[in-house]
C-alpha cells in the first residue's frame, strides 16, 4: 500500500567521488549513532531498565510516550517527498494509529514500560521505518540517499529523545553527589536571578506560570517548525541544504549530557526548595530557601542527592536549545523571527524563574550553542583563521566559566562588581565574535540589473 503513494523519481545516481565520499560520510554516522545507542542501551541494563532501542522498539505497538514527537519525526521525513505522497503517508500513518488504538483498547494493552502513555503515534513510526524500506527496496542512487536521509533525520530526532532520556537516568544513577552549593555560591557574582525571577514569576500568579510552562515543554515543537521551514524546498531541489536546525540540535543533545557526567548539578529549585512540584526532593535539599532568601556564601562542598532527579543544569541546554531556534530564525519569515525571539527571552524567564537553572547554567548554555553553531558552519565553508580563534575562544570561555564556579565559587561571590560584569562582557565577545565570523558567510545579495535606456527612433 505504501508503495503505491511513493512512485519512483528519476534523477541521476550520486556516482561522482564527492558523492560517494558523501554517502560513506553518512554510512559511518550512521554506523556511530547505532553504537552509541547500543552502548547506551547496555548501560541502563545495568540498572534494570530498558533503554532507547527497547523504548523505541516498545512504541511500535504499546502506546508511545510522546506521539507528537513521533509525528513531529515523521513531518521531517516528509520534507523529501512530493505533496502525494505526503498525503498518502500521513493517511496510512492515521489508518495505523486507529488500527493499534483499537487493539490495545480491545487487548487492555498500557503504555511503554507499564506507563499510559498517548493514544498516538505508532502509525507515524511504522511510516517512517515503511520509508526506509522503500528506499533500500525500491530507489536508487541520489533517491535512495535522499530518502534515506528524510528517514534518518526523522529517526534521529526521535532517538535523540529516547538518547536523552537515558543520558539524564544514568546521571542519576551514577552522580550521587552534586555541585550545587558551588554553583550558587558563584551565582553571587551574578545577582542570584534564580531567586530574582522565582519571586517575579510567582507574582504573576497562574497565567504567567502557566504560559511559560507551555514554552518549555514545548521547546521541540518550536525546533520543529523553524525546521520544516528551513527544509521546505527539499522536496523540490532534491537535496538538503547545506546547514540546518537540526544539525546543531542532534549536537547540542550529544555532547550536552556528556557534560553532566562531569559537572553534576540539579538546580535551585531541587537543590535549595521544595523539588519541581513542591513534593519528593525537598528532604535531600540542602535549605528549603528557593526563592525567597538567597544562599549564604559559606564554604561549598559537593552534596548527596537522590537517584532519581537528573543532573541535568550545566549547561542549560533548554538556553542553548533556544538560542540555536533563535540563530536560525533570523533568516525566515517576520513572524518565525518573533516567534524564535519569543521563544528564547520565555524560556530564560522559565528556566529561572521556575528554579531548573542558576545563571551561570544560561550563560554557558548560550557560549556553548554559539561555539557548536560556528563549528558546524566552518564544516561547510571552511576553517579559516577567524573560524579557528572563535571556536577555541567560546571553548576557553565554556571552560573557565566552569572551572571558575567549581574552584573560585567564593573569590566569585565576593567580587560581584568585577566578576559579574566580567562574565557578561566576555559573553558579548563570544556573540560579537560569532556574529563578525559567520557574516562573511552568508550569501550576498546581487546588484540590480540596470534597466536599459529606451532608445529614440529617428524619426
Amino acid at each position: 500500500m505504501l508503495s503505491r503513494g511513493f512512485s519512483r523519481i528519476s534523477g541521476p545516481t550520486a556516482s561522482t567521488p564527492k558523492g560517494r565520499a558523501r554517502t560513506g560520510l553518512w554510512a559511518a554516522a550512521g554506523v556511530t549513532a547505532l553504537g552509541f545507542l547500543v552502548a547506551l542501551e547496555l548501560a541502563a541494563r545495568r540498572y534494570g531498565l530498558p533503554g532507547p532501542l527497547t523504548h523505541q522498539v516498545a512504541e511500535l505497538v504499546y502506546r508511545p510516550k510522546s506521539g507528537a514527537l513521533l509525528y513531529a519525526g515523521l513531518a521531517l521525513t516528509l520534507v523529501v517527498l512530493t505533496w502525494r505522497q505526503r498525503f498518502v503517508a500521513i493517511g496510512v500513518a492515521l489508518g495505523i494509529d486507529a488500527v493499534l488504538a483499537l487493539t490495545r483498547w480491545a487487548f487492555d494493552i498500557g503504555g511503554v514500560g507499564g506507563n499510559e502513555g498517548r493514544a498516538f503515534g505508532n502509525g507515524a513510526l511504522w511510516v517512517v521505518l515503511g520509508c526506509g524500506v522503500i528506499a533500500l527496496t525500491r530507489r536508487t542512487g541520489r533517491e535512495r540517499v535522499l530518502l534515506l536521509k528524510g528517514v534518518g533525520l526523522g529517526l534521529l530526532l526521535v532517538a535523540g529523545r529516547k538518547t536523552g532520556d537515558t543520558w539524564l537516568l544514568i546521571t542519576s544513577k551514577t552522580r550521587p553527589l552534586v555541585l550545587d552549593p558551588y554553583v550558587a555560591t558563584a551565582d553571587h557574582a551574578l545577582g542570584n536571578p534564580s531567586w530574582v525571577a522565582g519571586r517575579i514569576v510567582a507574582a504573576t500568579g497562574p497565567v504567567g506560570s502557566n504560559i511559560l510552562h507551555v514554552v518549555y515543554g514545548q521547546l521541540a515543537v518550536a525546533a520543529v517548525v523553524v525546521s520544516l521551514y528551513q527544509l521546505r524546498n527539499v522536496a523540490a531541489e532534491r537535496r538538503f541544504p547545506a546547514h540546518h536546525l537540526v544539525r546543531t540540535f542532534l549536537v547540542i543533545g550529544l555532547l550536552g549530557p556528556a557534560i553532566y557526567m562531569i559537572y553534576p548539578v540539579v538546580g535551585p529549585v531541587f537543590a535549595y526548595g521544595t523539588g519541581a512540584f513542591g513534593t519528593g526532593s525537598a528532604h535531600w535539599a540542602v535549605a528549603e530557601i528557593w526563592p525567597h532568601t538567597p544562599p549564604p556564601v559559606g564554604s561549598p562542598h559537593p552534596v548527596v542527592y537522590d537517584a532519581i532527579t537528573p543532573r541535568n543544569c550545566m549547561p542549560s541546554l533548554h538556553t542553548a536549545w533556544a538560542t540555536a531556534i533563535f540563530i536560525h530564525s533570523r533568516r525566515a519569515s517576520r513572524f518565525l523571527r518573533f516567534a524564535g525571539t519569543f521563544w528564547l527571552l520565555a524560556t530564560l524567564a522559565a528556566t529561572l524563574g521556575f528554579g531548573y537553572h542558576y545563571g551561570i547554567d544560561l550563560v554557558a548554555g548560550v557560549v556553548f550553542t554559539l561555539t557548536i553553531e560556528t563549528a558546524l558552519r566552518a564544516l561547510d565553508h571552511g576553517w579559516d583563521r577567524r573560524a579557528v580563534q572563535q571556536v577555541a575562544g567560546g571553548v576557553a570561555f565554556f571552560t573557565a566559566l566552569l572551572l571558575a564556579a567549581r574552584f573560585l565559587p567564593v573569590q566569585m561571590a565576593h567580587h560581584p562588581w568585577t566578576v559579574g560584569p566580567f562574565i557578561l562582557l566576555a559573553t558579548a565577545a563570544v556573540i560579537y565574535g560569532y556574529l563578525r565570523t559567520t557574516a562573511r558567510w552568508e550569501p550576498k545579495a546581487a546588484p540590480p540589473t540596470p534597466r536599459p535606456e529606451p532608445q529614440l527612433e529617428p524619426a
